[in-house]
């Protein structure tokens, strides 16, 4: 957030290479550690990097990391399917019951949700 230009520019040298993080509370954007949360939402700056060359987006909710509750799927998956860059779910990822049997990939820039084994 602080400096796109930066991020742009290597993304253009090294197309393809180049990852941007965000961390998210409430859908936005949280900078210097956590401590600030800014008013830019996660998809405003994901859509900034669209036409940039940019390989992924690692997306952290910040709300559910670290507290044991899990990815926050909903929003990853939204974010998504609403840019065209891959999107990495990021954050505290532990398996249980409701991810049993379950695998997400992306595919073609999106996150696909696959909700179990298929026959062959």
């Amino acid at each position: 957030m602080r400096d796109p230009e930066l991020v742009k520019g290597a993304a253009k040298q090294f197309p393809g290479r180049v990852a941007v993080g965000l961390d998210a509370r409430d859908g936005k954007v949280a900078v210097e550690g956590w401590a600030e949360t800014s008013q830019v939402t996660a998809l405003e700056i994901a859509r900034r990097f669209e036409d940039a060359g940019v390989a992924a987006i690692v997306f952290t909710d910040i709300a559910r990391d670290g507290l044991l509750k899990g990815l926050n799927l909903d929003a990853t998956i939204e974010l998504a399917e609403r840019i065209s860059i891959p999107v990495i779910a990021s954050g505290g990822f532990a398996l249980d019951s409701t991810m049993s049997g379950r695998c997400f990939a992306p595919r073609a820039g999106k996150l696909r949700r696959d909700r179990g084994p298929r026959a062959l």
